[in-house]
């Protein structure tokens, strides 16, 4: 196993639709190895998700684990929304380190993947299981959370991590939440 670079915001590999994975190159030594590496990756940097795309492989294949959650991998896979109404996270990322933004996703969605083994699978999820997943799949079709990102006057979507730390750690009573992959 080893820790791979992450790709940063600028890197031209962030802003590309990954490829699928066929049968055989998820059932490969080299997928088996790279989801080695991913995962030691996303340990070594405390991360809670991880793309492919974020270790240079534009490849469909993603992992999250957190909290109570166990690690699971996530190859193609397709999001259907189940409650569009949006809940605001504050998101930080492994690709954008330093900066934290405030993002409006939807509530509830259904991820319909495939497992390691090449085996179809399916989700549900919501509240803030259901940011994670769209936090690392966008980053399957090239798109940043910063791309997410509102402009609303008088507000601060976008801060550095530790002016975020000081000045804007939601309250509960904000109605938003922290996650930061």
């Amino acid at each position: 196993m080893a820790i791979r670079k992450v790709a940063r915001m600028g890197h031209p590999v962030l802003r590309q639709v990954a490829k699928q994975l066929t049968p055989e190159q998820i059932r490969s030594p080299e997928i088996k190895q790279l989801i080695h590496d991913m995962v030691e990756t996303m340990e070594e940097y405390g991360g809670i998700g991880l793309a492919a795309p974020q270790v240079h492989e534009s490849l469909q294949l993603a992992i999250i684990g957190f909290d109570n959650e166990p690690l699971e991998v996530y190859i193609n896979p397709k999001i259907t929304v189940l409650d569009s109404k949006e809940q605001g996270f504050w998101e930080g990322c492994l690709s954008i380190p330093e900066l934290r933004g405030l993002v409006y996703r939807p509530k509830k969605i259904q991820v319909d993947y495939l497992d390691i083994q090449g085996k179809p699978k399916q989700i549900i999820a919501e509240d803030f299981l259901a940011t994670v997943f769209q936090h690392e799949l966008d980053h399957l079709a090239g798109v940043l959370f910063v791309d997410r990102i509102r402009n609303e006057p008088g507000k601060t979507p976008l801060a550095f991590t530790q002016e975020y730390a000081k000045y804007l750690v939601p309250k509960p009573e904000d109605g938003v939440g922290e996650l930061a992959d």
